[in-house]
Formats: C-alpha cells, structure tokens, sequence
C-alpha cells in the first residue's frame, strides 16, 4: 500500500498500482481545491469516481462529474478545479515516477 500524500492545497494524493508501463492513482479534493495548471509528457486518463470537477485541457473548459472522464494527451497544459468534494482515478503511461 502506498502513502496518502498531499499535493496542493485541499488535494491528496495515493498510488494505487504501478508498472514501469503504467501507474493508476487516486486524487481526493476537497470542495474548491485546485489541481494547477500543467504538462508533463505522459498520456493520463482521468476518471470521476465521485464529485464534479472543472478541467482546462488545451484552454478549453469542461465539466465533468461522477462515471465520466477525458484523454490528455501528452505535452498538453492542463488542471482542474473541484466544484464539488470528490476522488479523481487517473491512469499515467508510462509511469510517474516522481510520484514514487
């Protein structure tokens, strides 16, 4: 099991399972709480397990709540912001390993 670790203010993260191909990690956010923007050159996936989260990807908006998801590409600025208390899933390919 993996540490729970803080990130940004309100935000949370935990490493769920790894591989040098892939990593799968939960983020917590507390209502308000942003993740900032950024790029980094993994394809991420992010998936809403719970609450509704404003993301930026590329400079565009979309909301998007419990059982939805998007793609980010690799390289492509992006963040978020929680609109409602929730857990983020996201999956990095290949690994991150500054998260470990």
């Amino acid at each position: 099991m993996y540490s729970v670790v803080p990130t940004d203010p309100g935000v949370t993260r935990q490493v769920l399972a790894q591989d040098p191909a892939l990593m799968l990690v939960a983020f917590r956010f507390e209502e308000g709480a942003e993740g900032r923007l950024h790029s980094h050159p993994h394809v991420q996936s992010t998936f809403v397990q719970s609450g509704r989260f404003a993301f930026v990807l590329a400079g565009e908006t979309h909301e998007i709540g419990p059982g939805e998801s998007l793609m980010i590409p690799s390289g492509i600025e992006h963040g978020c912001r929680c609109l409602e208390a929730g857990t983020l899933i996201d999956s990095f390919a290949p690994r991150r390993d500054d998260f470990l």
